[in-house]
């Protein structure tokens, strides 16, 4: 597919316009970044790993009626997606302390939660993306009070699934990342689910060893990257061992083409 404009680069992705409108192309980036971009690299293959288990996720997700932007893989490192209307809020939802959490309460990592937390940040990495209440949410009208509603019931219904799919290849869902956006039908808007769901917004540990599977190991320097993520398509069923160097070296090989 040729080339379109570019509408957007954030860290891990690249917006581009689609082939009809309504549509984008969302282009998946090998750049990692941690600690609001204080740490920048790169994590071979990425990208590729991603987009599909991107895909997959939204595609499963979509099957038990969550409405998503996700239309269809295009490739390697694209998909089509639905434009939409950026809530500016991150959700995260907790099912164990871990990251910032265990250091604002002094929660050992680790620490199963009595029951799961959605917590709200404000999108602006000036600001380092603050953590935010509803009060916030109501009084800066970043969304209504039934937009909330529906995000917080699409949060858990997603965290039910999300949890349930992981647990059963050996994997615990320890908190994660979401985000939405609105589309628009005349005068009415509703909330779908928009972005990505992939080990660079999850925290992914091996339920028997507590290794952990996710973007943790580019955070915390522990190496293994790249396999870790690569460990997580292979459970998932969406790279064979076998596969896994091809599919890596081809897209190096439409890399140095640039293509």
């Amino acid at each position: 597919m040729a080339r379109r404009r570019q509408i957007y680069e954030g860290k891990a992705k690249i917006l581009y316009e689609g082939p009809e409108p309504g549509t984008l192309i969302q282009y998946f980036k090998d750049d990692a970044t941690a600690f609001n971009a204080q740490k920048r690299g790169t994590i071979s293959g990425k990208g590729v790993i991603n987009n599909r288990i991107s895909e997959h996720i939204f595609t499963s997700l979509a099957a038990i009626g969550v409405p998503t932007h996700f239309i269809r893989r295009l490739n390697m490192r694209e998909q089509l997606i639905r434009q939409v209307e950026i809530i500016p809020i991150e959700v995260v939802i907790r099912n164990v302390a871990a990251g910032s959490l265990s250091k604002r309460l002094g929660i050992e990592e680790g620490t199963q939660l009595p029951r799961t937390i959605i917590e709200y940040y404000y999108k602006d990495d000036a600001l380092g993306d603050p953590m935010i209440a509803d009060e916030h949410i109501a009084c800066f009208g970043w969304a209504t009070q039934e937009e909330m509603n529906d995000i917080a019931d699409m949060a858990i219904r997603v965290n039910d699934f999300l949890s349930g799919m992981f647990a059963a290849i050996g994997i615990r869902l320890i908190d994660f990342k979401l985000e939405f956006g609105r589309v628009w039908d005349g005068d009415y808007a509703r909330v779908i689910l928009a972005d990505e769901i992939s080990p660079d917004g999850c925290r992914l540990w091996d339920i028997k060893t507590n290794q952990k599977l996710d973007k943790d190991r580019f955070r915390q320097d522990l190496g293994g990257v790249e396999e870790a993520y690569q460990e997580v398509a292979r459970r998932l069923g969406l790279l064979q061992p076998e596969e896994e160097s091809a599919v890596l070296d081809l897209d190096s090989h439409r890399k140095k083409r640039g293509k």
